[in-house]
Formats: structure tokens, sequence, C-alpha cells
């Protein structure tokens, strides 16, 4: 890399001033500025790119060995159970039948089956106390209902 020390840039800037002329000097340095603005831009863009290109590569590396230790697992999995069908069919060939009945588990019922009937039952004082609604407003019917009155 260029070492570029204070002395360096002064001698340049030296050259400069006597080379271009003092009127034409700050457009120049405006114009090599922006120049070497778009370079660090071009070489951060590359650098993104290469960076981007090698987590590509890395994440195929690891998508391949995770498809691989799937491919393990499922033909270890499909292997057991070709192992457990065999002596499942063992057992219900030799003895004819199970020896215990499955277990009869209750039907599932769900916990607020009930709940419409339940706020039926609940007596139209209390709701209008308690501030329930018991009727729904469309849209129109709540904009009417709450719209300030204009006194005329």
């Amino acid at each position: 890399m260029i070492d570029l020390g204070i002395e360096k840039l002064i001698v340049i800037g030296a050259v400069a001033l006597i080379v271009i002329g003092p009127e034409k000097l700050p457009r120049v340095a405006r114009t090599v500025g922006t120049l070497l603005g778009k370079a660090q831009r071009y070489v951060a863009d590359v650098k993104a790119e290469v960076n981007r290109s090698i987590d590509l590569e890395e994440l195929k590396k690891m998508k391949d060995t995770v498809e691989t230790a799937a491919r393990d697992v499922e033909s270890s999995i499909h292997a057991g159970a070709s192992e457990f069908e065999k002596q499942w069919s063992e057992v219900t060939t030799t003895s004819g039948s199970l020896a215990e009945p499955p277990p009869a588990y209750p039907e599932y019922r769900h916990p607020r089956k009930k709940w419409r009937i339940k706020q039926g039952a609940t007596p139209g004082w209390y709701k209008a106390r308690n501030g329930i609604r018991t009727k729904a407003l469309s849209g129109a019917a709540r904009v009417a209902r709450y719209r300030p009155h204009k006194f005329n």
C-alpha cells in the first residue's frame, strides 16, 4: 500500500499548486475527491460481492451436509420400521390377538360448548347495569348513534 505521510501530502499539494494554478486547484481537488469516493465505493462493492459468494458457498456446503444427515436418519428409520413390522407380525400371528384391548378414551368435549346458552341465561337487568352489549350495531348505525348533534 502507498505510505502517504504529512510531508508527502504537503509536497504533492505544493506541486499541484504550481502546476495547476490557484484558480483551477479547487475544481481539480473536488474532481479528485469524487473520483476517490467512487473508487472506494467500487472497492467496497467488490468486497461485498466476494463475501456474498463465499457465504453462498458455505451455505451450499452446509445444505449438502444437512441433506446427507437427513438421508442417513431417514434410512435408519426405515430400517428400524421394517424390523418393527417383522416383530409386530410375529407377535400378532403367534398369539392370534392382542392380550389387552386398547384403552377406551372418553370422547372429547369442548370446554366452552354451551357458552351461548349460559350467556342467554344472564338476566337483562344485569347486562344493562354492567354495560354488556345485547345487540350488535352496524357501522352506519354506530356512526349515526355517536355522531354529535348540531343545534340550530
